[in-house]
């Protein structure tokens, strides 16, 4: 399996996923190249979270193809694990271990998942959570944090697992309006480093500010995509419009 820059680093080809008899994506095609940030958008139930969960086989698929880095995640013999250090994953509910400090559970995976030194496991991790602006709180237990802070603590504990892309699922959607911003700064500070980034986000003036392609899906399929302006100044599908109008 030889992957390089030059190709995207994750390749969606018409992806069908049902569950039962309900078809959630309907042909989905999309391309990511390393470094560029993608963002989902559309009304719920459109498939958005669907999809990228998808991407690190947490759903499994009916049809089509799902490339990360050259590597088919539709393959039976897949090594979930050894994809899942290379894609991670930030949910809408933190999913923190409530017993655990902030440090903690940044910690953990790569202790337990990567077999690493924890000295260097914990030096990695206090410098993690410099990153997204958490210094002081290294020994809060979740239930101290604000949403917001539990969500940068999620992201730090993403990134210690060291993933070439990272998906964020909605990662605001439960937080209140003034820890909104944190999070989305410090997923902002990622992208200008230039992290891969695939967002499903409700946040249309963070994705216009932050992606570099926007993604409008609609009852399981991709309606209309482009880079940010475009999408937003020249939207061309009636769907997009109406779906635009509502929100901006």
């Amino acid at each position: 399996m030889s992957w390089n820059d030059s190709q995207p680093m994750v390749s969606i080809k018409n992806v069908h996923k049902s569950f039962g008899a309900l078809e959630v994506l309907k042909g989905v095609s999309l391309d990511v190249m390393k470094g560029e940030v993608i963002c989902i958008i559309g009304p719920s139930g459109s498939g958005k979270s669907t999809l990228i969960r998808c991407i690190n086989a947490l759903n499994d698929i009916q049809e089509g193809s799902i490339l990360v880095e050259g590597q088919e995640v539709n393959d039976s013999k897949l090594d979930k694990l050894e994809l899942r250090k290379k894609v991670g994953m930030v949910f809408q509910q933190y999913n923190l271990f409530p017993h655990k400090t902030a440090l903690e559970n940044v910690m953990m995976a790569p202790i337990r998942v990567l077999k690493q030194d924890k000295d260097e496991v914990e030096k990695t991790a206090r410098a993690l959570i410099r990153k997204v602006r958490l210094e002081g709180k290294e020994d809060s237990y979740p239930g101290e944090l604000s949403g917001g802070q539990q969500q940068r603590v999620a992201i730090a504990r993403s990134l210690a697992m060291k993933p070439d892309v990272i998906l964020f699922d909605e990662v605001t959607a439960a937080l209140d309006p003034e820890t909104v911003n944190e999070v989305l700064l410090t997923i902002k500070d990622l992208a200008d480093e230039g992290m891969t980034c695939i967002l499903v986000t409700h946040e249309m003036g963070f994705a216009r500010e932050v992606a570099d392609h926007i993604y409008f899906t609609d009852r399981g399929v991709i309606v209309e995509h482009g880079p940010p302006t475009n999408f937003f100044d020249n939207a061309k599908d009636p769907r997009t419009k109406e779906f635009l109008s509502q929100i901006l």
